[in-house]
């Protein structure tokens, strides 16, 4: 967090996260699992003023260094919930627009987090035209069975922005198959070819997709 400016996104997979706006523009409820920082949080908070924000938490340490985090209080628009999100989900049934999902402690992604029940609890929870955004490391051991639950979970409807952000994996799952701007663009990005600039063109995106939000708010 820079202390100048602690709504900034500094890490180049917070603002690959962001890109869920390219599916979701105008989210009515953002469901994030996982505070840390917090970083996402006052993002979403300052920048999409008309979004209600429920953020997931395990960890009531965590949440109790929200002030030194700078994030916000709880209002009628941000709400931190100290629960378990594999549990959790299961009540938010068709109320989400989007869910960010960065849960992760010392030794990485939970297991339940991976977890094909969840991946399902996350569909089911989903509004039509909504988006899952999952962060998964590469290198975890489980990665590739975490990315077929998500397959199979969402019918086969997963993307990523290619080379975006390092060794954090960005995967984007839509429900559903009816013709959306979600669907739409899952369709296109999980098109892209693999070409050698086609990882800088997806940092550039992210970067423009983050200071539009900006400009958008500040207008």
């Amino acid at each position: 967090m820079k202390l100048s400016h602690p709504d900034d996104l500094v890490l180049a997979y917070c603002r690959a996260m962001m890109c869920f706006t390219l599916f979701q523009p105008q989210p009515a409820h953002i469901v994030m699992v996982g505070l840390g920082g917090g970083s996402l949080a006052k993002f979403c908070y300052r920048y999409l003023p008309h979004a209600r924000i429920t953020v997931l938490e395990l960890r009531a340490d965590v949440i109790a260094l929200r002030n030194h985090f700078a994030i916000p209080p709880d209002d009628d628009r941000l709400r931190i919930v100290h629960a378990d999100a594999a549990s959790y989900m299961r009540q938010l049934r068709g109320s989400a627009d989007v869910l960010l999902v960065d849960g992760f402690d010392e030794h990485g992604l939970p297991a339940p987090l991976g977890s094909a029940a969840f991946y399902a609890d996350c569909r089911r929870a989903l509004r039509p035209g909504g988006v899952l955004v999952t962060n998964i490391f590469s290198y975890d051991p489980s990665y590739g069975v975490m990315l077929r639950r998500l397959r199979h979970a969402f019918g086969g409807r997963i993307c990523t922005l290619r080379g975006v952000a390092g060794n954090n994996r960005i995967w984007f799952a839509v429900p559903g198959a009816q013709p959306s701007p979600a669907l739409a663009m899952q369709r296109g990005l999980a098109g892209q070819r693999s070409l050698p600039w086609r990882p800088l063109l997806n940092r550039l995106l992210a970067y423009r997709v983050v200071w539009q939000l900006r400009r958008t708010a500040s207008a």
